[in-house]
Parts: C-alpha cells; structure tokens; sequence
C-alpha cells in the first residue's frame, strides 16, 4: 500500500483498525512493501518486555503511552529514542508532570510531520479538583493563594456546571506555555508578572462523575486549546470557594483511547 493510501486508510478508518488489543504500532515500512502487511503483535499493559518489542519490531508509527504521574511529556521521547535508535519522534499534546494518561507518540519523519493534525483533534480527560483551595497556577503543582471554608452543596455544584457546556470563551491561565508578543506566558509568570490575556473560543462538555467534599471529579471532553485547570479555577471562583485542578487524566485524544496504551512505566526500565 502506497503511503499516501495508506494515511488515507488510517484517518477514513480509525486505529481501531491498525490496533491490537492493547497498543497501535503502525509500521509504515511494512505497509507500504507488503500488501499482506499486518500490524506488530499486542504488547502488553503490565509485561515490561514489550519494551524489547518495541526496540526490535518498530521502525515509525504511532504509539499509544500510558504516561505515569511525575514523568514528563518528554522523557518518554528520550525514552523512546534510547530503545528505538529513531531520532525523529515527537507527540501529538503534551501533558504536565503531575499529569497521567495517553501520550500518542509519533515515530519517524513520516508521522512527525502530521504532527498538527494530531494535535488539533479533540481530546477527554478524567481530572478532580480541590474545592477551598487556590493556587497560582491554578494545579496542585503550584501555590496556595487563598483558602474558603466554603462548603459548596451539590445543587450547587450542578449549577455552577451548567456555564461550562459548549462553546464558551476561556482566558489561557498565566502558568501556560502561551506566547504573548513573543513570550511564554509562564516565563512571565515565574518573575511575578500578570499581563492580559485575550480570551479564547473552546468548546467543551463537562459531566460530573462524583462530589465528595473538597473533591470533585469530572469527564471534560473538550476541543483543541483548552486548559482544564482554568476549568477548575474559574469553576471554584463561580462557587465562591475557589478550586485547583489535583489530577488530571487523558483518556483519549481524536480516535485513540488509552485503554489501547502501554504502561509506559517500562519505557524507563530498559537504559
């Protein structure tokens, strides 16, 4: 198959068709040479060998990771360039270190490249926020600016939801690696700086998952550019209470889903 057929196949029909059970590894080399191509055997969630799977058997493609808390988005490239030997691999959405969940990497020149498509598709996370506590950075990674004794009650939870439903305008937070006249927004921020940010378009779709004070656990399906811990900080500033994002998860990011991911815990087992 041709490559151009061959990402045309791919984007009409989804992963769902180039998956195993547990992980997408799509070798492009194999498509495109063998018409009788299949795509590389499951490697396991928990089985730390599937990393010599990876280092033997891949030569590009995209490949779902599980990325685990305290980990940065790119330490699992690093990670995966010391298996591989491929030095063209990138991703498709970051994710901060306190933050779990999907990573789809993308291994050689031939998904590198595809890059911004990946990155514009819509994406849906699992995150709980803390209620009565701010921080500056609007996540558990930064800190506390003010505390609420402010108990919030369920109904109030709901209705403090409803604005959070469908195209709305959201202020990027300064803690972002935003550009402003040139400059990251969290460069400013780190010297004490606050400058206007231009709200933006986003559409979103929040549905409420458990409440049990000071926790509250959401699902955020949500479009390209969005932040979930403005989410969390201007939701709490809604209810009087104030709130940070605690724990963010990526559960899926266009058609991929991270229940066909590895653990990518492993990929830091084999240095």
């Amino acid at each position: 198959m041709k490559n151009r057929e061959f990402d045309q196949k791919f984007d009409r029909e989804g992963p769902q068709n180039f998956c195993s059970e547990r992980a997408t590894i799509v070798d492009r080399q194999g498509a495109s040479e063998n018409k009788n191509y299949e795509p590389n055997p499951t490697l396991s969630k928990t089985d730390s060998s599937s990393c010599s799977s990876i280092k033997t058997k891949i030569s590009e493609g995209v490949l779902l990771v599980d990325k685990p808390r305290g980990k940065t988005s790119f330490s699992l490239v690093t990670a995966l360039r010391r298996l591989t030997r491929i030095e063209k691999i990138g991703h498709a959405g970051t994710l901060d270190p306190f933050a779990t969940g999907l990573m789809v990497m993308l291994i050689g020149k031939n998904f590198t490249r595809l890059s911004q498509d990946y990155l514009c598709q819509d994406k849906e996370y699992e995150c709980k926020m803390l209620l009565g506590i701010s921080t500056d950075s609007y996540d558990c990674d930064g800190q506390t600016i003010a505390t609420s004794p402010l108990i919030p009650t369920l109904a109030d939870i709901e209705k403090a939801l409803l604005p959070f439903q469908g195209t709305i305008l959201q202020t990027p937070p300064m803690y972002s690696a935003k550009k402003v006249d040139g400059k990251k927004l969290y460069e400013l921020a780190r010297k004490g700086i606050e400058i206007e940010r231009k709200p933006v378009s986003v559409t979103i779709k929040t549905t409420l998952l458990d409440y049990t004070y000071p926790y509250l656990t959401l699902n955020v399906a949500c479009s390209k550019g969005t932040y979930v811990r403005s989410i969390a900080h201007d939701l709490g500033n809604l209810l009087g209470c104030g709130a940070h994002l605690s724990e963010l998860r990526r559960i899926r990011s266009g058609n991929f889903h991270i229940k066909d991911s590895i653990n990518g815990i492993h990929l830091y087992d084999h240095r």
